[in-house]
Parts: C-alpha cells; structure tokens; sequence
C-alpha cells in the first residue's frame, strides 16, 4: 500500500509556543499548530514569528503540519547580518 500524498501549503508564524511549535496563519485563512521538521533541527535553522514558512500536511488532519521551509528575507526590516555578527574584513589589519 502506497503512502499518501502529503499536500503543502505556505503561510506565516504567528507565534512560537514551547516544544518547538508554532502558531501558522495559512495564505487561505485557516490557523494550524506546525512543528519542526527533523531536517531543520538537525541543520539548526532557526524560525521566529513573522517568517514566511511552507508547511507539509497530511489530508487526514488539516489542524497540524511539519514545518519543513523558510523562506529567506520575508521579514519586513529585515537586514541580512553575516555569521559572526560582524561584516567580513571589518577588523583586517593594515
């Protein structure tokens, strides 16, 4: 017997709650409670409220999903600070 299709849907965190989940405003209006999926933890990709998500969710149960991407640069005000917290060459010696 076959696996089910997992049907995706993209939408924005709303709020993060304890045990790494998160409230998720779909585009179509409807509010879900999203977890992490294994791939982001083991990658430490870290998601805050008002990041723009794609969820995996199974057909049987349309009250919660995998979180499995984030999209970059969604957030409004948002400016790209490189790792470190530092710009490169910032404290090269002359």
């Amino acid at each position: 017997m076959a696996k089910e299709e997992l049907i995706q849907f993209e939408g924005l965190v709303t709020e993060i709650l304890p045990d790494a989940r998160y409230r998720v405003q779909l585009d179509a209006g409807h509010e879900i409670i999203a977890y992490t999926a294994g791939k982001m933890k083991k990658n430490r990709i870290k998601t805050l409220a008002g990041d723009r998500v794609t969820i995996e969710m199974s057909p049987y149960d349309l009250e919660k999903g995998r979180l499995i991407f984030r999209h970059k640069d969604e957030r409004p005000g948002g400016t790209a600070v490189p790792r470190g917290g530092q710009a490169r060459g910032q404290f090269r010696r002359r």
